[in-house]
Protein backbone atom coordinates (compact mmCIF):
# COMPACT_ATOMS: atom_id res chain seq x y z
CA UNK A 1 0.00 0.00 0.00
CA UNK A 2 2.83 2.40 0.69
CA UNK A 3 4.15 2.15 -2.86
CA UNK A 4 0.68 2.75 -4.36
CA UNK A 5 0.13 5.83 -2.21
CA UNK A 6 3.53 7.14 -3.24
CA UNK A 7 2.83 6.62 -6.96
CA UNK A 8 -0.71 8.00 -6.73
CA UNK A 9 0.70 11.37 -5.57
CA UNK A 10 2.27 11.77 -9.02
CA UNK A 11 -1.01 11.01 -10.81
CA UNK A 12 -3.15 13.65 -9.07
CA UNK A 13 -4.41 16.21 -11.55
CA UNK A 14 -4.80 19.65 -10.05
CA UNK A 15 -7.54 21.82 -11.40
CA UNK A 16 -6.52 25.26 -12.65
CA UNK A 17 -10.10 26.51 -12.67
CA UNK A 18 -10.69 29.62 -10.64
CA UNK A 19 -13.30 29.87 -7.94
CA UNK A 20 -16.87 30.41 -9.01
CA UNK A 21 -17.94 34.02 -9.03
CA UNK A 22 -20.42 35.00 -6.32
CA UNK A 23 -24.10 35.42 -7.14
CA UNK A 24 -24.79 39.11 -7.60
CA UNK A 25 -27.14 41.59 -9.19
CA UNK A 26 -25.78 44.21 -11.56
CA UNK A 27 -27.84 47.28 -12.45
CA UNK A 28 -26.86 49.26 -15.53
CA UNK A 29 -28.27 52.46 -17.03
CA UNK A 30 -28.71 51.98 -20.80
CA UNK A 31 -30.27 54.45 -23.24
CA UNK A 32 -33.03 52.50 -25.03
CA UNK A 33 -35.59 54.04 -27.40
CA UNK A 34 -37.52 51.18 -28.98
CA UNK A 35 -38.36 47.48 -28.76
CA UNK A 36 -35.42 46.65 -31.03
CA UNK A 37 -32.95 48.34 -28.67
CA UNK A 38 -34.45 46.51 -25.72
CA UNK A 39 -34.31 43.14 -27.51
CA UNK A 40 -30.71 43.67 -28.67
CA UNK A 41 -29.49 44.51 -25.16
CA UNK A 42 -31.41 41.63 -23.59
CA UNK A 43 -30.10 39.09 -26.11
CA UNK A 44 -26.51 40.28 -25.70
CA UNK A 45 -26.61 39.83 -21.93
CA UNK A 46 -28.68 36.62 -21.88
CA UNK A 47 -26.06 34.75 -23.93
CA UNK A 48 -23.34 35.40 -21.34
CA UNK A 49 -22.15 32.48 -19.22
CA UNK A 50 -23.44 32.58 -15.63
CA UNK A 51 -26.45 34.84 -16.25
CA UNK A 52 -29.58 33.60 -14.45
CA UNK A 53 -32.07 36.40 -15.18
CA UNK A 54 -32.26 39.62 -17.16
CA UNK A 55 -34.88 42.30 -16.50
CA UNK A 56 -35.17 45.32 -18.79
CA UNK A 57 -37.00 48.47 -17.66
CA UNK A 58 -37.17 50.66 -20.75
CA UNK A 59 -39.01 53.58 -19.09
CA UNK A 60 -36.27 53.86 -16.46
CA UNK A 61 -33.49 53.03 -18.97
CA UNK A 62 -32.34 50.28 -16.62
CA UNK A 63 -31.15 46.69 -17.10
CA UNK A 64 -30.95 44.37 -14.09
CA UNK A 65 -28.78 41.26 -14.52
CA UNK A 66 -28.62 38.52 -11.87
CA UNK A 67 -26.20 35.63 -11.88
CA UNK A 68 -22.62 34.53 -11.43
CA UNK A 69 -21.16 37.32 -13.57
CA UNK A 70 -18.48 39.98 -13.47
CA UNK A 71 -20.09 43.48 -13.48
CA UNK A 72 -17.41 44.95 -15.76
CA UNK A 73 -17.92 42.19 -18.34
CA UNK A 74 -21.68 42.82 -18.36
CA UNK A 75 -21.09 46.54 -18.90
CA UNK A 76 -18.61 45.84 -21.69
CA UNK A 77 -21.04 43.43 -23.40
CA UNK A 78 -23.84 46.01 -23.34
CA UNK A 79 -21.53 48.71 -24.71
CA UNK A 80 -20.65 46.36 -27.59
CA UNK A 81 -24.26 46.64 -28.81
CA UNK A 82 -23.59 50.31 -29.55
CA UNK A 83 -25.64 51.68 -26.67
CA UNK A 84 -24.48 54.25 -24.13
CA UNK A 85 -24.19 52.43 -20.81
CA UNK A 86 -22.96 53.05 -17.26
CA UNK A 87 -23.49 51.48 -13.85
CA UNK A 88 -26.81 52.50 -12.26
CA UNK A 89 -25.99 55.86 -10.57
CA UNK A 90 -29.23 56.24 -8.57
CA UNK A 91 -30.44 55.10 -5.15
CA UNK A 92 -33.93 55.28 -3.62
CA UNK A 93 -34.77 58.75 -2.33
CA UNK A 94 -35.74 57.61 1.17
CA UNK A 95 -32.16 56.40 1.83
CA UNK A 96 -30.66 59.87 1.41
CA UNK A 97 -30.44 62.34 4.29
CA UNK A 98 -30.61 65.47 2.09
CA UNK A 99 -32.27 64.46 -1.22
CA UNK A 100 -32.39 68.00 -2.65
CA UNK A 101 -28.76 68.96 -1.94
CA UNK A 102 -26.47 70.08 -4.76
CA UNK A 103 -25.44 67.30 -7.18
CA UNK A 104 -27.87 64.84 -5.59
CA UNK A 105 -31.19 65.81 -7.13
CA UNK A 106 -31.27 64.86 -10.81
CA UNK A 107 -34.17 65.79 -13.10
CA UNK A 108 -33.43 62.84 -15.36
CA UNK A 109 -33.60 60.32 -12.50
CA UNK A 110 -36.65 58.03 -12.39
CA UNK A 111 -39.37 58.92 -9.91
CA UNK A 112 -38.34 58.18 -6.33
CA UNK A 113 -34.59 58.04 -7.10
CA UNK A 114 -31.71 60.48 -6.58
CA UNK A 115 -28.07 60.36 -7.66
CA UNK A 116 -25.74 58.33 -5.44
CA UNK A 117 -23.28 60.99 -4.24
CA UNK A 118 -21.07 60.84 -1.16
CA UNK A 119 -22.19 64.29 0.07
CA UNK A 120 -25.80 63.08 0.14
CA UNK A 121 -25.30 61.05 3.30
CA UNK A 122 -25.40 62.56 6.76
CA UNK A 123 -22.09 62.88 8.51
CA UNK A 124 -21.45 63.48 12.19
CA UNK A 125 -19.70 66.80 11.50
CA UNK A 126 -22.91 68.23 9.96
CA UNK A 127 -25.01 67.34 13.00
CA UNK A 128 -22.86 69.19 15.57
CA UNK A 129 -23.84 72.81 14.63
CA UNK A 130 -27.53 71.86 14.66
CA UNK A 131 -27.23 70.48 18.16
CA UNK A 132 -25.60 73.71 19.34
CA UNK A 133 -28.47 75.80 17.97
CA UNK A 134 -31.09 73.53 19.51
CA UNK A 135 -29.42 73.50 22.92
CA UNK A 136 -29.06 77.31 22.80
CA UNK A 137 -32.83 77.73 23.23
CA UNK A 138 -33.54 74.79 25.55
CA UNK A 139 -34.87 75.07 29.12
CA UNK A 140 -31.75 73.34 30.45
CA UNK A 141 -29.47 76.12 29.18
CA UNK A 142 -28.87 78.69 31.94
CA UNK A 143 -27.83 81.41 29.48
CA UNK A 144 -30.93 81.03 27.26
CA UNK A 145 -32.58 84.16 28.72
CA UNK A 146 -29.63 86.35 27.80
CA UNK A 147 -29.88 85.27 24.16
CA UNK A 148 -33.56 86.11 23.86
Amino acid sequence: MGALDYLSNFCIVTSTRSKRKPMQTVEIKVKMDCDGCERRVKNAVTTMRGVKSVEVYRKQSRVKVSGYVDPNKVLKRIKRTGKTAEFWPYIPQHLVYYPYAAQVYDKRAPAGYVRNVVQAFASSSNAVPEERIISMFSDDNVNACSIM
